[in-house]
This record gives C-alpha cells, sequence and structure tokens, in this order.
C-alpha cells in the first residue's frame, strides 16, 4: 500500500514541475491587424497586417490593403510584432543544475571532440528554457563548450518534446576554441594576477595544426579502420560547414583566422570578439561575420574605454559586419533571456534601434544559415514571431502576449511567472 501511495505521490509531483504541453499548429488562420511590426531586417511597418496560415507567414503588409479571407482578424493596435529573436552560441538545455553533474552534459573529456555532437545531450524540457521565451528568444543554437574542439552545435526551436522534434537544422558548425596567447597567474597559489605570455601558446596551437593534418592524411588513405573524430573534421570541411572560431585577444583573432584560411576553411564566424577593433580590417577583408560578445561585461584590458564593450557593436556595424549576440559569460544558461536588453544596451551606444532589432534576428539567422526559414517577417517564412506590449529591447515594455512557433501558439508561463502572479496577490491585499 505505501509503494501505490509513493508511485501516486511521485506522479502528481512530475506533473506539477514537469515542462508545459508543446503547442499544437494553429487550424484556423490569423490575421493581426494594426500593430507595429519589426520586419527584422532594419525596417518597420506601422498600422500592419500580419497573416499566418498552416505555420507560414501568408500576409505582411499594411492593414488597408490587406487581401484575402482569415478565420480570425485580431485587431492588436498600439502593440509590436517581431520574428522570434535567436540566441546563438548557448549552452541552453545542456546543463540544468551546475551543481548535480549528472544534468551537466556541456563537455566531454579530451581536447579534440569534432565527431561530439551537441543535440543528443539537448534537454527539451529543461525549466531554464520556459524562462526564455516570455523574453521573446524562441530559437537558440546549441553549443558544446570545453577543449580546442569542442564539438557540433545545432539549432532548436524553443518549444518542444523532444530533441527530434526541437531540431531546426542539426550540426550547422564546427567549434574550434583558439588557444590564449596570455594567461594570468594564480592568485591562490601567490602568483601575481597580471597577464603574461602563455608559454604554452605554440605547443597548444601545434596539437590544432597536427590534427586538422592528420585529419586529412586519413581522408587520402584506405583505411579499415574509421578514426571518429578525424572522419567527422573532414566530413564537416567537405560539407563546407561552418568552423565557428572562439577568439577574444587580437593575437587569437589574426592567428585562428590566418590558419583556417590557409587550410582552405570557406564559412568562417568569429565567437566573442572582444579585442578585434584593432584587427577590423581583417574581418572585413575576409568577410568574416562575427557573433559578438555581450556589452554587460568589463572591459577586456586595464586601459580599455569602460564603454568599449557597449560600442564595439556599431563600429562593427558601420563597417559592414554581419553581427549578432554572443550571449556566454557568466551564469549563461540563466542570462540567455536578457539577449533583447544586450541589443537594447548597444543600440544606446550607437546601433539604430531597429538595427538592435535586426542583429538579434536576420543577422542572427544569416550567421547560422537559416534565414530561408526564419529571422523576418516575410511571406513564406515559418510563423515564428511575438506579441509585444512595447518596446521588446526595454526590460520595461517587453511584456509579451501572445508568441508562435513554426505557427504554434506556445505557453508564456514559466516558474517566474508563476510566483510573480503569486506575490501579486499577496501584495495587493495589503
Amino acid at each position: 500500500m505505501k509503494k501505490i501511495f509513493h508511485l501516486i505521490f511521485l506522479l502528481i509531483v512530475s506533473q506539477l514541475t514537469s515542462q508545459q504541453t508543446p503547442g499544437s499548429l494553429t487550424e484556423e488562420s490569423i490575421l493581426f491587424i494594426g500593430a507595429t511590426a519589426h520586419i527584422g531586417n532594419a525596417t518597420i511597418i506601422e498600422n500592419s497586417a500580419i497573416g499566418i496560415r498552416n505555420g507560414e507567414i501568408t500576409e505582411v503588409s499594411t492593414e488597408n490593403l490587406v487581401e484575402g479571407i482569415y478565420d480570425q482578424t485580431i485587431d492588436v493596435s498600439g502593440k509590436h510584432i517581431y520574428p522570434g529573436f535567436i540566441a546563438a552560441n548557448t549552452s541552453l538545455g545542456l546543463v540544468e543544475i551546475d551543481a548535480v553533474r549528472a544534468s551537466n552534459d556541456v563537455d566531454e573529456i579530451g581536447d579534440m571532440l569534432p565527431h561530439i555532437r551537441s543535440i543528443i545531450a539537448y534537454n527539451a524540457e529543461s525549466k531554464i528554457i520556459e524562462s526564455m521565451r516570455p523574453n521573446g528568444i524562441l530559437i537558440a543554437q546549441v553549443t558544446p563548450r570545453g577543449g580546442f574542439i569542442s564539438g557540433k552545435s545545432s539549432i532548436v526551436q524553443l518549444d518542444a518534446w523532444n530533441w527530434e522534434d526541437a531540431v531546426i537544422r542539426y550540426d550547422d558548425g564546427i567549434h574550434l576554441n583558439w588557444p590564449n596567447p596570455y594567461t594570468r597567474g594564480r592568485w591562490w597559489l601567490g602568483e601575481s594576477p597580471d597577464l603574461k605570455v602563455n608559454k604554452k601558446y605554440a605547443e597548444n596551437i601545434s596539437k590544432i595544426e597536427d590534427f586538422f593534418e592528420n585529419a586529412r592524411a586519413r581522408s587520402v588513405v584506405n583505411s579499415k579502420t574509421k578514426n571518429l573524430p578525424y572522419y567527422s573534421l573532414n566530413e564537416a570541411i567537405k560539407k563546407n560547414k561552418t568552423i565557428f572560431l572562439h577568439a577574444n585577444d587580437e593575437k587569437q583573432i589574426v592567428d585562428g583566422i590566418v590558419f583556417l584560411k590557409n587550410i582552405g576553411i570557406k564559412n568562417i564566424v568569429l565567437v566573442g570578439g572582444r579585442g578585434l577593433e584593432s584587427q577590423l580590417n581583417v574581418i572585413t577583408n575576409n568577410n568574416i561575420p562575427v557573433i559578438l560578445s555581450h556589452p554587460h561585461r568589463l572591459p577586456s584590458r586595464e586601459d580599455e574605454d569602460l564603454k568599449q564593450p557597449f560600442k564595439l557593436a556599431s563600429k562593427l556595424i558601420n563597417e559592414g559586419v554581419l553581427v549578432t549576440i554572443d550571449v556566454q559569460g557568466s551564469m549563461e544558461r540563466m542570462n540567455t533571456r536578457n539577449l533583447p536588453f544586450y541589443a537594447g544596451s548597444f543600440s544606446a551606444y550607437g546601433v539604430e534601434r531597429e538595427e538592435a532589432v535586426e542583429m538579434i534576428t536576420l543577422n542572427a539567422a544569416k550567421i547560422l544559415g537559416i534565414d530561408n526559414q526564419m529571422g523576418s517577417l516575410e511571406k513564406g517564412k515559418d510563423a515564428t514571431l511575438f506579441i509585444s506590449e512595447g518596446d521588446a529591447l526595454d526590460m520595461r515594455t517587453n511584456i509579451i502576449s501572445r508568441a508562435f512557433i513554426q505557427g504554434r501558439e506556445i505557453s508564456l508561463e514559466s516558474h517566474q511567472t508563476k510566483l510573480w502572479k503569486r506575490y501579486s496577490k499577496k501584495h495587493s491585499k495589503e
């Protein structure tokens, strides 16, 4: 009898703590009229008409130009419609609780792991993912961490039963962490915390060069035994997969790009790029997109302008660089929900408001290779969008009332919203 009671108790608890059921495809066609539509390509349409049918956007125009019949017409005058925001280079779904080792799948043992696929470890029912959607973040590039070659990232939508349902694009690229030419002393051992030359820098680069060369050599040798890491790297290169170069120091950036160009890599994306200002010509000459570190951080160097992290995006965009925002950093999974506010901060320091929206919509989609499917409000693209009461880049007015992923209306409830409602009632009685 006790066992039955315990079983019932566990079932009840699991229902209370489980993720919401993913949304179903909206059967009726819907036309939203009257809102300010932020298209995602740095343009807006006032008094817009945005129609969705069978999971696709079927109308993008002004209200008085609408043709066709929709099952529902919903007046959202005074509100704003945006494409779903896209979080690049995040480890969402790979770690649930940092202190619980069994829930941490962000890294694997070893330095050269091109065969590791983040999508296999992705937990679509992560409670952290629920907290992304109320801020408009509906798409993410799930990226492994660690080693010199971390593995392959994949792109997912954030309302799914499992990783198979979540995936939008499998294995979109390989992530290469270029060694740092400098290091800091270990203060806990009494060493000076000042920067000093990393004596193993050349040695670490040689390891990367040797690995790429050995992988190439294995591809031309008829071997009965398949070395999975070498094979995975070679297949990625043959298929022109993107190499995401993680580098911040200016020497890191130049050395990494020169190496990849010399071995014939065509598709390179720089991730981080905190010290790239002095190497802008390298980025522009090679037409390399940048997933730029978010601005809510300290400057990279002691003599750097405190506001430099906020100004860098504007300088890149003015030079014609394709830029989106990197959310990696302290408490990165939880802080990924701040993505629109990172864009808003860049907007306060030189980036035009609609260009800031473009950074985390169409720019991100172009960099990740999914711009034919999403990233902007255009006919034929997936109906992945949301309606906000106000400016979605401002935390005071980012109040989302409805959201859709591929035409499915999704829940905007999370643990945080439940607590907010609970304690709002408490204080309303006082």
